[in-house]
């Protein structure tokens, strides 16, 4: 853990900052580079990700809002003392997505094509940014005896000091990295559009489920489980549903294509024969 990387003069780096930092730049780099790649489009994945990481984050700030509404009625004043701290990755993820829709619906382009070639970029957003979390010591997991653990110092503002713990941030990184690459080679072997990103979110609604159980932070909660592990059945069974969905759709419309075609070729051939005759 380590809050301030360095200091030159007046100017701070912070860890969790310069992560989300560098984030973000791969994912905008990757994201570009692939739909060049693609040849899906003329730089639009560059204003559209201006898009979604505008919407993410008053997605990830408002759900905030509302799993700390409790204490925020209690103290008012925390609205504006939360400004600039205190975000969930899943209202980030919903405000994301829809504002990329919205975006894709005015500049009349495919939602799906574009879902594809951005959720692999989230995912390496994600891991660069659970680093930061680990270099914060916020997201922190629950005390363990294990030799795999971590051990925060006195000055970290979010984590206890002195105990081991579990590095929930570290297999949450390690889980957003394998997601990226999963997807990365996914993609080039699903050729239906829609399909990869509905394998995101599989892959991160169970991998959240699963590390939320390792969680030692405060958070709120729907009866027994967290709010994310409850947000993540949804979001799982939407991966399911656009998974299937997508695969069937885009397959009969292929199927649909085929016959079509066929058609038009024993007619086109039909019509030569007269002309000949």
């Amino acid at each position: 853990m380590r809050t301030v990387l360095f200091e030159i003069g007046p100017f701070t780096v912070y860890g969790y900052g310069l992560m989300i930092a560098i984030g973000v730049i791969a994912a905008f780099w990757v994201a570009m580079y692939r739909e060049k790649k693609w040849k899906i489009g003329d730089d639009k994945v560059f204003y559209l990700g201006i898009w979604c990481l505008i919407g993410g984050m008053i997605g990830a700030k408002l759900l905030y809002w509302i799993v700390e509404f409790p204490s925020l009625i209690a103290d008012p004043s925390r609205f504006w003392t939360t400004m600039s701290s205190g975000f969930v990755v899943y209202g980030g993820l919903i405000g994301g997505i829809l504002t990329g829709a919205l975006f894709c619906r005015i500049k009349k382009i495919s939602f799906l094509q574009y879902f594809d070639l951005v959720m692999p970029s989230i995912a390496l957003a994600q891991a660069f940014g659970r680093i930061g979390c680990f270099l914060a010591g916020c997201c922190y997991g629950a005390e363990t005896q294990s030799a795999f653990s971590v051990v925060f110092p006195d000055s970290c503002q979010y984590a206890p000091s002195g105990i081991r713990l579990i590095p929930t941030q570290l297999i949450s990184s390690a889980g957003d990295f394998l997601i990226f690459f999963l997807l990365i080679v996914l993609a080039r072997r699903t050729k239906k559009p829609g399909q990869v990103g509905g394998l995101y979110l599989i892959f991160y609604s169970i991998g959240r489920f699963i590390v939320e159980f390792f969680r030692g932070d405060p958070r709120g909660a729907v009866g027994p489980l967290s709010t994310s592990q409850f947000i993540a059945i949804f979001t799982f069974i939407a991966g399911i549903l656009v998974f299937v969905i997508c695969g069937k759709r885009q397959g009969t419309a292929a199927q649909a294509q085929e016959e079509t075609e066929d058609g038009e070729g024993a007619d086109g051939g039909g019509l030569q024969d007269d002309q000949g005759q």
